[in-house]
């Protein structure tokens, strides 16, 4: 059997910086995936956003704390990430767009969110050719961007290897050893390893994972699809949301890449559960619909290709980060609702200061800076209510 400090299952957006982070803590830490290399679950499927601009505090912390780790990726390790700060730009047509977003204004000041409500006349200088007609203005986060998922989870596995992380790869979780209400054991179809905790970061299999330690975990993923087109001279900077649903969808969004394409999603109405990743062939004409309607300069590009994740929801839209009460040395990083990529590297930093200063509370010694997090994020909390901007 091999022995660790830490055991990551899953290799993704959010496995891959916590066992980096763990790793440079003096943790000794090994990080398991079914798949044949890393990013190859729901990581591979992310568009790139990176963004605070959240409703719910304990997000707009985490996702602070990514976007400084991505954004200096360069600067700090010398890995190019594609990173652009080009902002995020949620506009409003209707009144109750409008007073939605202004009321959310406060808590995101509160949370220290650089953000604030612009008029029209900013929107357009952002977004030019964006309909005018009915636009009320919108919310402006500058301090938001974008990267690319490929290029920054390279770097997290390389530099996770530099680290001393030992990744093991297609390797199938069989079963838990429990003796008591601790996991002592863990079993793959290659190897047995125990260690002091056992981290669930496996996206939209954390479920089956949580039930071998006879937990229940709400996270069920629904369907997603994406498209990205032909690079083009830029000429639009931030991630455009609109969040009107319609008789077909809920919210869309789309953005322009450093390197010019425009990558597109849309949230389908009603949601499509389940774990099939094939595309589908409603996808392009309804996204294109919706985005053409409010920007039509669009219309011209060749879209390229399309594809399809999935996004392992929870019933109020928030992650679930927190240790379960049937085995209180597993701990749950789980139902991040198809935004890993953006909370995974602030929630690997602030997990690897709690595993390093020996805390299963979520409290490293002597700081209690992020203890809320781990407190509003419990897997045993009421689930009620939905995240505004999820």
């Amino acid at each position: 059997m091999d022995s660790y400090d830490v055991v990551i299952l899953g290799a993704g957006s959010v496995g891959l910086p916590l066992a980096l982070y763990a790793a440079r803590k003096g943790l000794k830490v090994a990080c398991l995936d079914r798949e044949a290399s890393w990013g190859r679950g729901q990581n591979r499927a992310a568009i790139g956003g990176l963004r605070a601009t959240h409703s719910d505090p304990a997000k707009i912390r985490i996702c602070r704390e990514s976007i400084v780790a991505v954004s200096r990726m360069e600067a700090d390790e010398g890995l190019k990430v594609e990173w652009r700060q080009g902002g995020y730009l949620y506009v409003a047509y209707d009144e109750e767009r409008e007073g939605a977003f202004r009321d959310l204004l406060a808590i995101q000041r509160r949370s220290g969110l650089d953000i604030d409500w612009i008029g029209p006349d900013k929107v357009m200088a952002l977004v030019p050719g964006i309909r005018p007609e009915g636009l009320r203005g919108g919310t402006w986060s500058p301090g938001d961007g974008y990267a690319s998922p490929l290029m920054t989870g390279n770097a997290y596995h390389l530099l996770g290897c530099r680290a001393g992380v030992d990744f093991r790869f297609g390797e199938t979780v069989l079963g838990l050893g429990l003796e008591g209400r601790r996991v002592a054991s863990l079993r793959t179809d290659k190897g047995s390893y125990s260690a002091a905790v056992f981290v669930n970061a496996a996206g939209a299999e954390a479920a089956d994972l949580a039930g071998l330690a006879g937990a229940e975990l709400p996270v069920h993923p629904d369907c997603h699809e994406a498209g990205v087109t032909e690079p083009v001279e830029r000429f639009f900077e931030p991630m455009v949301v609109d969040i009107r649903p319609d008789e077909e969808s809920g919210n869309y969004y789309f953005y322009q890449t450093t390197t010019g394409q425009v990558v597109f999603c849309v949230t389908p109405k009603p949601q499509v559960w389940g774990r099939d990743t094939d595309s589908t062939s409603s996808f392009l004409p309804l996204c294109l619909r919706r985005m053409l309607e409010l920007y039509p300069r669009l219309r011209s590009l060749k879209v390229r290709r399309t594809w399809r994740g999935m996004y392992p929801m929870t019933p109020d839209g928030l992650p679930i980060v927190g240790y379960l009460r049937e085995a209180e040395n597993f701990l749950q990083a789980a139902g991040m609702c198809g935004q890993g990529y953006m909370l995974g590297p602030g929630l690997g930093r602030i997990l690897a200061e709690a595993l390093a200063g020996g805390s299963q509370f979520g409290r490293p010694e002597g700081s209690t800076e992020y203890g809320f997090v781990f407190e509003e994020l419990s897997p045993y909390r009421s689930f009620a209510g939905m995240e505004v901007l999820k």
